[in-house]
């Protein structure tokens, strides 16, 4: 129950916070004549506050509010690690013995139940449910003076059906989903007997809930609240943030700190996320240290650079909640799992902000060869900590996957995430090397229309210099990094880098890094010569390699008939990539390619009869871009 010993103190909303949530539930019941739709979900990400909007709206309807009853009938506050309410063996009669007094003309009934059955007590949930609460309110008579009453069920994704004490492996990770709908379907056939109670529910948006409650048979009963798109949260975390930094001010007598400047940037880091806010709260609220220099060493360093946060209490719950999601997940797919999240941290940088996870996976798994929708599959229990589905509302908005960066922070540091570990050097290493095995099969003839194959042409690059970037990435695996140069050689890369230019994909993003394309590919040259001198010639031989290819098809690319400015303004950031490329070679002379020359020469001629008939050419505000690129153009005349 809301108000047991076990969840003292309970966790209750900040005074000023989530009040449009609060309202809206308010506004939803409706007291006397109960709501329109008698069941409400709200769901929300792991750290977002739903236990605390459960406790405080228990708290306002337990009292009567000015009316001659309690609108509060029951509570039953789920938690994964409680052997008496990580279960549903309890759920039915916690709800019926609370029923019992908030509703007293049911005390009878229900007592009557159990005196002429004692084993009802231990009887299946649905005949428990007909027993203790349908048949009780049937034998009350007539219904329609009765209030209604509300019914609250916190943490339903908590609800594991298992029987350990402790937050360990669990071998009931793959049962969690079939009794958790279980819960689902009786809430359901108690809304059916259409009696005076209204539901509300709250948990995570985990796959097989949504699934269950957006299906027919939930459909005309149920009122769905994203708690995520609902009210203002980073507003709701600065009133927090604010209120608790002035308490510990006042406790340490320094009421000047901490300044607008840190509140601003505590509150940056949180992002909304309440759960965050509240950690980092109790980490710096310690008597034995300065909460000052606590609170300075989050802000100013990651986590992963901070070890000691590691072993601080607030953030091992933090951590352990993580791992608890984690766990939750089938231990047969745990692997496979591991290896999607490893590629959504690598490449997540890479596709544009309007591109969600539902669209980047397929492409992923096509990519790396996993069968269509298993990427999904492996990730599906992971709603608490991952956006799997992007806002239709957002589209022109940043749709990070990860809805804390704490989350990643967790995963790339293997004495927090333990078996959940995530390599991201690994992980662009086997990427790269996806992408190097779909390069291989295209030719001249080739569609380049599937979006895996659009990504490894576009992507191979930032990926290469991620994964082989200097000597230490190199030397451990040479033999691997040999492996790889091979298989470079084995490409048609004029090829790709035409098809680069005319299959412009417009969901690949570069703001992993703070280079330009031609940045990125100056640095997958240099790190192309990180071989040993035992195998300096296949270095040399790859830089040629990738040398001719680029002059080819720079040729090509200058030579089209179409001239379109735009564009040729984007392929002349070449130039800086083939000089590069000339300087690491021996013996190179700058421009020596006669085709690279006499493309150049005809672009410029291109250029200049465009700009005599069109006066609208050069376009405003590319006068700076424009007079280097036409200047390096005539130094190439012959």
């Amino acid at each position: 129950m809301y108000d047991s010993d076990e969840r003292f103190p309970p966790p209750l909303c900040h005074p000023g916070t989530r009040e449009a949530v609060v309202t809206h539930i308010k506004d939803w019941y409706g007291y006397q004549q109960g709501p329109g739709k008698p069941i409400m979900w709200v769901h929300a990400p792991a750290g977002y506050g739903k236990t605390a909007i459960a406790g405080t709206v228990s708290e306002m309807f337990k009292g009567t509010m000015g009316l001659d009853f309690i609108p509060l009938g029951a509570t039953f506050f789920f938690w994964r690690t409680s052997i008496e309410r990580n279960s549903p063996a309890r759920f039915i009669i916690t709800i019926a013995s609370q029923l019992a007094i908030s509703i007293p003309e049911l005390k009878p009934h229900i007592a009557n139940a159990v005196s002429q059955n004692p084993f009802i007590l231990k009887k299946a949930l649905e005949v428990q449910l007909i027993e203790l609460i349908v048949k009780p309110f049937k034998a009350i008579g007539e219904l329609q003076n009765i209030p209604d009453r509300l019914i609250i069920i916190d943490g339903l994704d908590e609800c594991i059906n298992s029987e350990q004490e402790s937050r360990v492996e669990r071998k009931h990770a793959e049962d969690q989903e079939k009794v958790q709908v279980r819960v689902l379907d009786l809430i359901h056939t108690l809304q059916s007997h259409h009696l005076p109670l209204s539901f509300l529910i709250l948990s995570r948006p985990e796959a097989w809930i949504k699934q269950h409650i957006e299906s027919r048979l939930f459909k005309d009963a149920v009122e769905i609240v994203d708690l995520y798109e609902m009210g203002d949260h980073l507003n709701d975390v600065e009133e927090y943030v604010r209120a608790e930094l002035s308490r510990i001010a006042v406790n340490i007598g320094d009421e000047e700190w901490p300044g607008e400047d840190i509140v601003r940037h505590f509150v940056w880091r949180a992002n909304g996320h309440i759960l965050y806010a509240s950690t980092v709260i109790r980490h710096i609220d310690n008597p034995y240290d300065d909460p000052r220099k606590r609170l300075e060493d989050i802000l100013d360093s990651s986590i992963n650079l901070n070890p000691d946060l590691a072993h601080s209490t607030p953030f091992s719950s933090l951590y352990e909640l993580y791992r608890q999601i984690m766990r939750s997940c089938p231990e047969s797919n745990r692997s496979l799992m591991v290896e999607v999240l490893e590629d959504v941290i690598v490449t997540y940088h890479y596709f544009g902000d309007s591109l969600g996870l539902h669209c980047a996976l397929p492409i992923l798994d096509s990519l790396s060869g996993r069968a269509a929708g298993s990427g999904a599959r492996a990730i599906r229990g992971l709603h608490a900590v991952l956006r799997l589905v992007s806002n239709p509302h957002r589209l022109n908005q940043s749709q990070n996957p990860f809805i804390h960066s704490s989350f990643i922070e967790f995963l790339t540091d293997p004495m927090l995430s333990l078996d959940f570990a995530i390599n991201k050097k690994k992980g662009s290493q086997r990427l790269l090397w996806s992408c190097l095995e779909c390069m291989s099969a295209i030719n001249g003839h080739s569609e380049v229309e599937e979006p895996h194959l659009r990504f490894a042409i576009h992507s191979f690059r930032s990926l290469w210099v991620t994964a082989w970037w200097n000597e230490e990435d190199v030397s451990p695996h040479q033999d691997e990094y040999v492996k790889v140069v091979k298989k470079l050689l084995t490409i048609d890369l004029t090829t790709c880098f035409i098809k680069f230019f005319d299959h412009q994909p417009p969901w690949l993003s570069f703001t992993e890094y703070s280079y330009t394309p031609g940045e990125i590919e100056l640095k997958f040259v240099g790190s192309l010569d990180q071989l040993s001198k035992v195998s300096d010639p296949l270095s040399q031989q790859a830089i040629i390699h990738v040398l001719s290819s680029t002059e080819r098809a720079m040729g090509r690319l200058c030579n089209q008939s179409q001239f379109n400015f735009p564009v040729i303004l984007e392929r002349l950031y070449l130039r800086k990539y083939l000089e590069e490329l000339y300087n690491r070679l021996t013996n190179s002379n700058r421009w020596k390619s006669d085709e690279v020359a006499q493309a150049l020469n005809k672009l410029r001629r291109d250029c200049r009869s465009v700009w005599t008939a069109d006066a609208t050419y050069p376009p405003l505000g590319w006068s700076s871009y424009i007079r280097p690129i036409l200047d390096y153009i005539r130094q190439s005349d012959t």
